[in-house]
């Protein structure tokens, strides 16, 4: 494989001027001009699975297969112009978008609650001037219809049924839908007919806008990759559908460490890996398939967790589940033998505690993990002297942070002085002369410190999109829920980013670093 440069950036982060206040599906196009420009090949976006309405993380979404309406561009969907556009909303809604425009984060029920209702108007307008009339239009929506149908049947039902009976999960549905009895679920796609039809509507729309941005990318030669949450929640209907995949009242997460005392309780449901397995694991072929419609590639989240999860029962008890550890390596190499069969490009996100054993298997499998800069050290040896990225894995990939850690300028602030001496005793910024224990944070660091995940033996590289400006703006801080997280925009419109000075610098810039370091490869 040949060595290529990436950008971690959400797609919500990348509004346009056209944009209705978060960053839309056409946005990643405008974007990738720019990427292009810089010397990227591959840009790597957060999940974009459908959330609940009280939801604004990418990881707690509905449905990890379907894409959220709200990255829908309006302005790009015919039958809501031929309906009259954003005349034809209502003065809340148009409020709401205003807000949500002049907002410099995003404001997530603002945006939905505008998209909420445009959408519902464009369907309501191809309902009567398509559906109804039977036109070629209604054809093309029927055929994407029955070719989704394996999982869009579930979803569409599953989101009609959540609108009838709000704040309300299936578990506590009547029992013949929550059981999911064929007669009642068929009596409510009678009832719920037109419901249904506009979720299928919503996602028509969504992925042929989606994929006719990713082929404008794939010209301009930047792949788009994805990320393949661990797992949805339980208010979902892919656990709705398979819930005797699932291990019920049993939460996952992980086990205490060195950062966390207790371990994690996510809250999310946890697998029986026992029944998937006796399907050939049927459902993560599944999954594996529609990735490969959506994404050139993908970061499986929580790696680990396909080898052996860790659940949490009621009363607190904890279990790994598979148990024995030569289980755990052959679940865990069989899982990534489906995922790579597909065609993705995988990168494993192997950050945190994890067995050697599961290490192994990536790099017996080809699958490249993550090297996350700050945190290579050589934690064996006296000091703890950080590890020459020069000297990574080849079969790997470099970031310089993560869509959960704090920007490179904000980590370098609190940088302990003795640690600051360690790192500034790399090759690449010690020939700079911008680092030491006592140098604050510079442009002339940020770019030594940019030069020096170039230079990386990895093949894989990819920087937030943060570092490559020196921001200190901040995506989430794990573990906390504030207004803050899940919010951040890029300072300018990705359509105008050529009237940035600083952009264009830093294009000029990028690009002579990817050249330097053997990277535009990717490109072609």
């Amino acid at each position: 494989m040949s060595r290529r440069a990436g950008v971690n950036v959400p797609l919500f982060s990348c509004r346009s001027t056209k944009s209705w206040g978060i960053g839309e599906l056409p946005d990643i196009v405008p974007f990738s001009r720019w990427l292009q420009r810089s010397g990227f090949g591959e840009v790597m976006v957060l999940p974009l699975g459908t959330m609940p309405d009280s939801e604004t993380s990418p990881y707690s979404a509905t449905s990890t297969l379907a894409i959220d309406p709200i990255y829908i561009s309006l302005d790009d969907v015919i039958d809501f112009t031929r309906a009259g556009g954003i005349d034809a909303l209502s003065d809340e809604a148009r409020r709401a978008l205003a807000a949500a425009r002049d907002s410099p984060t995003i404001r997530h029920p603002e945006v939905r609650r505008a998209k909420h209702e445009a959408l519902a108007i464009a369907f309501n307008r191809f309902l009567t001037d398509e559906w109804e009339q039977l036109t070629p239009r209604a054809a093309v929506l029927a055929a994407y219809v029955a070719r989704e149908r394996w999982w869009l049947d579930d979803y569409a039902l599953f989101q009609a049924l959540s609108r009838s009976m709000p704040g309300r999960s299936w578990r506590t549905w009547p029992q013949p839908l929550a059981s999911r009895e064929p007669r009642a679920l068929d009596e409510a796609r009678r009832q719920l007919a037109s419901d249904v039809l506009e979720q299928q509507y919503w996602q028509w729309i969504a992925q042929t806008q989606w994929q006719n941005a990713r082929s404008h990318a794939r010209v301009l030669g930047v792949r788009v990759l994805g990320d393949l949450p661990f797992v949805a929640r339980d208010d979902s209907p892919e656990i709705w559908s398979r819930a005797d995949e699932f291990q019920k009242d049993v939460s996952a997460g992980v086990p205490p460490d060195a950062f966390t005392s207790e371990g994690q309780d996510w809250g999310l449901p946890t697998y029986n890996w026992e029944v998937i397995a006796r399907s050939g694991y049927a459902w993560i072929r599944r999954r594996a398939e529609r990735a490969a419609v959506l994404f050139d590639g993908v970061r499986v989240d929580h790696v680990i967790g396909l080898f052996r999860t860790y659940g949490r029962r009621p009363d607190r008890s904890a279990f790994f589940t598979p148990s024995d550890e030569g289980a755990q390596r052959v679940q865990g190499e069989a899982i990534l033998g489906i995922l790579a069969s597909s065609g993705l490009d995988l990168i494993a996100e192997d950050l945190g505690s994890i067995p050697d054993f599961v290490r192994e298997s990536l790099a017996r499998l080809g699958v490249p993990g993550c090297r996350v800069i700050r945190w290579e050290r050589h934690w064996h040896t006296d000091g703890l002297p950080f590890r020459d990225p020069a000297q990574y894995p080849a079969v790997s990939a470099s970031m310089t942070g993560t869509h959960d850690t704090e920007p490179a300028a904000v980590w370098w602030d609190k940088l302990p002085a003795r640690d600051r001496e360690l790192f500034s005793k790399l090759r690449v910024i010690a020939s700079s002369g911008a680092g030491g224990p006592d140098a604050p944070w510079s442009d002339g660091l940020r770019d030594a410190m940019l030069e020096l995940a170039f230079r990386a033996g990895s093949d894989r590289l990819f920087i937030p999109v943060q570092d490559l400006f020196g921001w200190r703006d901040r995506i989430n801080t794990p573990g906390t829920v504030t207004p803050h997280n899940w919010t951040w925009c890029l300072p300018w419109p990705v359509d105008r980013i050529e009237a940035s000075d600083e952009a264009r610098e830093r294009a000029s810039f990028l690009h002579r670093l990817a050249e330097a370091a053997s990277r535009l490869a990717g490109l072609h």
